[in-house]
């Protein structure tokens, strides 16, 4: 199957280098916990089992035909538990939720300010993470031992995924690492929500003072030694849709673009999950430079393929939902509806609008018809 990995892996090469490839490629995100439900797993448990782990892996790479494995980690509970994470909790059912939490308290603008890294080592960290709230000698106990099993699990999920690729002919892994909009991470785990939002009416110039002191933080974050326009940057874009026009373009975006400006510079190429509606913002999605991917959450296909198709890669835009309770027969058909519009000149790659987390989602037997589907009907 090493040849039909090659062949595979040629289809996302051409389109990062602009060449139209065979066919449209097929990328379906799935978080690991769809992945251990559809396998019959208890997420209350397997989520701390790490040896069956790569068992969920090939059991994403040989289920779903996608021409990248689905399986997605984002969310290791073993790492939380052992800092004692406030801000991503296992609910009941087994499924990680991300509460809203404040880690910085609006008169700490100015801490934050001036010195990013020591604030948010000394305040924001030990507030999100509460085993960390110690004195500095266990502090630093727990900050390795929870490092140590970060590299330990992904060091043994990452080669895992090489093998898997090879083993059933698919494309490798398109992420590299991930980052985050300045904005968004001041807003995510911060200040949060509901505070980031009086904030910027209260005190604006204090949170592009902080986007800007985040930045040098977000760029480096976003760049590794292996980041290339096949292992891509992940940035998911959260705040954006939620901000008035002059809010956006004043305080959301300077920092933003700085951040791809830099990381495309640096061959770190983003792949951005644009969540929410930005069709307000499809003009400034533009001005970034070229080859970013683009996976869209919700807009009219027709204008995001005018307004950013010949200039990036777009994504996106079919509805998980019905996949959740459409016949096989509307899911093709919506299939082919998005295909004829957004894959005509190449730039594009054919995903679902969302990742999916839960069974109830999407029903597993509508994501395979669709995507072979898509692997027939697809073609150049």
């Amino acid at each position: 199957m090493l040849e039909q990995a090659k062949e595979t892996q040629q289809l996302f090469i051409d389109i990062d280098e602009g060449r139209i490839p065979k066919r449209v490629p097929v990328y379906t995100w799935m978080d690991i916990t769809y992945i251990m439900q559809y396998a019959g797993e208890d997420l209350r448990r397997i989520q701390w089992d790490v040896d069956k782990f790569k068992d969920m892996i090939e059991v994403g790479a040989k289920s779903f035909q996608s021409d990248i494995n689905p399986a997605t980690f984002t969310r290791i509970m073993p790492v939380y538990n052992i800092l004692g994470a406030e801000n991503f909790r296992m609910s009941s059912s087994g499924q990680i939720q991300h509460p809203e939490v404040v880690g910085m308290k609006p008169e700490e603008y100015d801490e934050l300010i001036a010195d990013p890294y020591k604030f948010t080592h000394d305040k924001v960290l030990p507030r999100l993470y509460k085993n960390l709230d110690t004195n500095p000698v266990k502090r630093s106990m727990v900050f390795a031992k929870a490092m140590k099993a970060h590299s330990d699990i992904y060091g043994q999920i990452f080669p895992h995924h090489d093998l898997m690729a090879e083993k059933y002919g698919l494309a490798y892994d398109r992420v590299g690492c991930q980052s985050i909009a300045p904005f968004d991470q001041i807003a995510d785990q911060f200040r949060s929500f509901s505070g980031i939002s009086i904030d910027i009416r209260r005190c604006p110039d204090k949170v592009m003072e902080a986007c800007e002191a985040v930045l040098p933080m977000m760029i480096k974050a976003g760049i590794k030694p292996h980041s290339s326009k096949q292992k891509r940057t992940f940035i998911p874009l959260h705040m954006a849709p939620y901000l008035r026009q002059a809010d956006f373009e004043k305080i959301y975006w300077p920092t933003f673009k700085k951040l791809v400006e830099a990381l495309c510079a640096a061959g770190a190429y983003p792949l951005l999950f644009v969540e929410q509606d930005w069709s307000r913002f499809l003009d400034h999605l533009n001005e970034l430079p070229a080859g970013v991917q683009m996976m869209f959450e919700y807009g009219d296909p027709k204008t995001i393929k005018e307004k950013v198709g010949k200039k990036h890669i777009i994504s996106g835009l079919y509805p998980l939902t019905l996949l959740s309770g459409g016949t096989k027969k509307e899911c093709i058909g919506k299939a082919k509806e998005i295909i004829d519009i957004l894959a005509p000149g190449g730039n594009y790659i054919f995903t679902f609008d969302k990742v999916a987390l839960n069974q109830v989602d999407a029903n597993p037997e509508n994501i395979i018809a669709v995507n072979e589907f898509v692997k027939e009907y697809a073609v150049y």
